[in-house]
């Protein structure tokens, strides 16, 4: 991923803070691949408080599938491809992708981890190249392997993967085709929620296009040139096109607050080991579509 030798002008910094500044990460990334040993200091394991000194060799490997530790849960799992390398799935909406923020089983990794290894004679570590989130459905890839996952978040990093999401918002865009680019980082009064131009804030651009216009409302399709927490709804409340159904950055009057109307319908990536270009497209799911026959009628 990276490495880079500590100069008069970067001296001193803590190391995380210091990454913050030259890997497109979140900071709980960074911290965890500190921990995990995927980020050295002259070749050597380090902590995220360490303040950089002179001449010092920061290297970045490349994404590490974790060994994880929990147990395996029969669920139904919508496989959209799968090969021995990798596997696309189709992330129903209210299901959290993995552990962390209070919830500790029956995630989304809960149930790959059943599904990969109830019917094989070797174990398979699922391996999360990308996340989305818990009311977000749609299109994840998942890596079998460590040189696949390796593969595919290289791609992730370097913006070949593409990811097309369809919204539905309050409003209507201005134009045909709008590009927010506006940095966006943790609240600084509730660091679970993100917002733009905050002091801590990284760049991000979101590329939105009308697709359908009904009273007051929009369908929009939202392609991702970065991969900040929450960017399309933050983006999206940001230009005043607040998505249906939002908990966190929906419209004050909205009254449905069941989770947002947002779908990772179209993901394309190069395989890891046919080198050819892969593209899936998922049809939006049933709620989404009822909640388009609603607004049209409205």
């Amino acid at each position: 991923m990276g490495s880079w030798i500590i100069t008069s002008k970067t001296l001193g910094l803590r190391i995380d803070h210091f990454l913050n500044e030259h890997l497109d990460l979140s900071r709980s990334k960074i911290a965890s691949m500190i921990k995990d040993g995927t980020i050295l200091c002259n070749d050597m394991p380090t902590k995220a408080n360490y303040k950089t000194k002179l001449n010092d060799c920061i290297t970045a490997s490349t994404y590490q599938i974790k060994t994880l530790d929990i147990e395996p849960v029969k669920m139904d799992i919508d496989v959209v491809y799968e090969d021995e390398y990798l596997l696309v799935v189709n992330k129903p909406r209210g299901l959290v992708v993995h552990p962390g923020n209070g919830v500790k089983s029956d995630t989304l990794l809960h149930g790959l981890l059943y599904y990969l290894n109830s019917n094989c004679d070797h174990y398979i570590r699922p391996g999360l190249v990308h996340r989305i989130d818990r009311n977000t459905s749609g299109l994840l890839v998942i890596a079998k392997d460590d040189k696949t996952h390796q593969f595919l978040a290289e791609q992730l990093l370097d913006k070949t993967m593409n990811r097309t999401y369809y919204a539905l918002v309050h409003g209507v865009l201005p134009q045909a085709h709008v590009l927010i680019d506006a940095p966006i980082g943790p609240d600084k009064s509730n660091t679970k929620i993100m917002t733009v131009n905050q002091a801590r804030s990284k760049p991000a651009r979101t590329h939105f296009e009308k697709i359908e216009t009904y009273i007051n409302s929009s369908l929009i399709c939202c392609k991702l040139e970065t991969g900040r927490t929450h960017q399309i709804r933050v983006h999206a409340l940001h230009a005043n096109i607040p998505l249906h159904g939002d908990p966190q950055y929906g419209h004050p009057s909205d009254t449905d607050k069941t989770g947002q109307y947002l779908c990772a319908a179209r993901l394309e990536f190069v395989h890891p080991k046919y080198l050819k270009l892969m593209q899936f497209e998922i049809p939006l799911p049933r709620y989404f579509q009822d909640k388009i026959t609603e607004l049209s009628h409205s």
